[in-house]
């Protein structure tokens, strides 16, 4: 009788949970799925807890309803397969503003990621420069090029529109600078069109005409109960054996799969694998390769990422905007580089007591000295700023929770997909039975992640493909 394949899952958030729910969905009934997760808790970045006496998204608030594409998002089929999609809620405010030269304006809309579509609509906040974007004869980008986000937009269409609108927009995401992010990366539909259209402002026009969505279809959606609700059933679901403060050391190859060194150097476990899924940051997933596969651990170690604090406010009573909430601009100098009005944006977060729910999200890349403040300073200044920017003396929060996410957000330079591209395909060449999978590797988001440990697991699947001994 043929053994059963063991397939060891290094990280117990969303994309090695995801992982291992495809795996036993679509792996030979008995798979022995078992889990490593070098924290006390599953869900990374996922993580719902509670203040003042009531839940709150303490990591990731929301995921995207719709993936590039227009279909379906990673997100929303998982949380089907999980009979969680009855739970899916949406903002019951969607405009959102930014904060310009001290006063909070309405986001313009008609923008990809901030790149407008259409200049008129964004001149009340960023006048774009006149002229630049003119049709040269040739695509904005050549095949397979890639190059900053900011690069790009300033070239075309000025200093403002980058500083005003792009800017912040990808900070509130990835904690990140335009001038420094990947295009292709952190927006794949517009270098898509990029590679056909001679403008920006026709590349940003045929993006949106390629995923088109419903009139008033949400964007947005989470899980009422908490996103935390995902984590747990993708771990029962799953059937794997989960293992948490299991750090895992070092992985080796072995005649058969690969050896894993779990726990502490004076009381090492060896674990034996058929195979295994690395869905943790890029950092220790290079030093898990640098035995076995050098030629690649350089590479994925040399991403890096921001470090960021989420602070959370529950204020009572203060009269809030009828907005989900506002992004800061870094020529603000501002401590906050977004803001969520928790209680107004969720209506299911709407309490009876009068208190309203506001985050605030701290720390840029390569500008975290914010971070070295304590959480009682950096609740006062965040207070501070919420109240400037709102015109208005916010009250004396009766809780408040400051959440710190050490290198959290990666930070995609120009040629970040064709270096991850390379790195998989040195991989399933030299190391079949050894998948890469996580936002370090595909991009930031729940769907993304999603999408990246279902992708893995199939590869794994594929290179598994009746070979149990």
């Amino acid at each position: 009788m043929a053994r059963p394949w063991r397939v060891a899952i290094v990280g117990g958030g969303i994309t090695g949970l995801a992982a291992a729910v495809r795996l036993r969905d679509r792996a030979p009934a008995g798979t022995e799925i078992t889990v490593y997760e070098q924290s006390g808790r599953l869900g990374g970045k996922l993580r719902t807890g509670e203040l003042a006496g009531g839940p709150v998204e303490f990591g990731a608030e929301s995921f995207l309803m719709r993936d590039p594409a227009g279909g379906e998002s990673a997100a929303v089929t998982l949380a089907r397969r999980l009979d969680l999609d009855a739970r899916i809620v949406h903002p019951s405010v969607g405009q959102a503003a930014l904060l310009v030269d001290g006063g909070l304006r309405p986001v313009p809309g008609g923008t990809l990621v901030g790149v407008p579509g259409d200049l008129a609509k964004v001149a009340a906040v960023a006048r774009p420069a006149a002229d630049a974007d003119r049709d040269a004869g040739r695509p904005l980008l050549a095949p397979g090029e890639d190059l900053a986000v900011g690069r790009l937009v300033r070239e075309r269409l000025g200093d403002a529109v980058v500083d005003r609108l792009v800017d912040p927009m990808l900070g509130g995401v990835y904690a990140g600078r335009a001038d420094d992010l990947s295009l292709v990366t952190t927006m794949p539909a517009l270098a898509h069109a990029a590679r056909r259209e001679h403008t920006l402002v026709g590349a940003v026009r045929a993006a949106q005409a390629a995923a088109p969505r419903a009139p008033g279809a949400p964007v947005f959606g989470t899980l009422a109960g908490g996103l935390s609700t995902l984590v747990a059933a993708a771990a029962t679901t799953s059937g794997a054996t989960i293992r948490r403060d299991a750090a895992v050391r070092e992985l080796r190859r072995t005649p058969t799969g690969w050896r894993l060194t779990v726990g502490p150097t004076r009381d090492a476990e060896l674990v034996d694998a058929d195979a295994v899924v690395l869905a943790v940051p890029a950092r220790p997933a290079a030093r898990l390769l640098a035995v076995e596969a050098a030629e690649v651990a350089d590479t994925v170690g040399a991403l890096d990422y921001a470090s960021v604090a989420l602070v959370t406010l529950a204020l009572p009573g203060p009269d809030l905007p009828e907005l989900s909430g506002f992004l800061v601009p870094a020529a603000e100098g501002l401590l906050i580089k977004a803001a969520t009005f928790f209680t107004t944006k969720w209506g299911h977060l709407r309490r009876p007591d009068g208190l309203a729910l506001v985050r605030a999200s701290v720390g840029r890349y390569g500008d975290e000295t914010s971070l070295q403040l304590t959480d009682d300073d950096l609740a006062t200044a965040v207070r501070r700023e919420l109240s400037a920017a709102l015109g208005t003396a916010l009250p004396d929060p009766v809780a408040r929770h400051v959440q710190r996410w050490g290198g959290a957000l990666p930070q995609y330079t120009p040629g970040h997909a064709a270096r991850v591209a390379a790195v998989r395909t040195a991989l399933r060449g030299a190391h079949p039975t050894l998948a890469l999978a996580g936002a370090g590797y595909d991009g930031v988001g729940i769907p993304v992640c999603v999408r990246s440990g279902e992708t893995a697991a199939e590869e794994i699947i594929t290179a598994l493909g009746g070979s149990a001994a």
